[in-house]
């Protein structure tokens, strides 16, 4: 079968083609550059290898040092605009991030100085449909079939006026 490739770096890495790592390139070709430009991608899973990139230099410089990679989310973004650790959790067979969920990576990030935002992604709606009860609040999701936009799980900004745009019709 033909791997995924994926740019980290500069370098190019694969990903075993199927599940997970369909929306794993997603996130990084899409999600990333929108959400987080100019961020560092300091970890990405994989299906077959565990983990596909670990910049282990970043982690440890920003308080972490972990020892197994069993609960890492499937992606990880030193957002350094905004200076962000963004854990994002890819959704195709296993859950969002839900409220055991974020008190585990909470336990598992607690060395970072830094805060950390967490992302639930799914390929698409449907997909979002099965989960979005068990979507943690203070949380974000990401929904690849709409790339440019994000869900916001309550949060500081509970309610505001967006502008409409040019030829707008819904």
């Amino acid at each position: 079968m033909s791997r995924i490739p994926i740019v980290i770096n500069g370098e190019i890495k694969t990903l075993l083609p199927g599940g997970q790592n369909i929306l794993i390139e997603k996130i990084i070709n899409d999600f990333a550059p929108r959400f987080t430009p100019g961020g560092k991608l300091v970890y990405v899973g994989d299906t077959d290898e565990n983990f596909a990139h670990f910049d282990e230099v970043i982690l440890a410089d920003l308080g972490v040092n972990i020892d197994s990679h069993g609960k890492m989310p499937d992606v990880i973004i030193h957002f350094t605009t905004n200076n962000w650790l963004v854990l994002i959790e890819a959704v195709t067979s296993h859950g969002p991030i839900n409220p055991k969920r974020k008190k585990e990576l909470k336990v598992l990030f607690r060395g970072v100085q830094i805060p950390l935002v967490m992302v639930t992604t799914f390929l698409s709606r449907k997909a979002m449909v099965a989960y979005l009860a068990e979507i943690a609040w203070e949380t974000d999701v990401w929904v690849a079939e709409d790339a440019s936009h994000l869900i916001h799980f309550n949060g500081e900004y509970l309610l505001q006026a967006y502008q409409r745009e040019k030829n707008q019709t819904s």
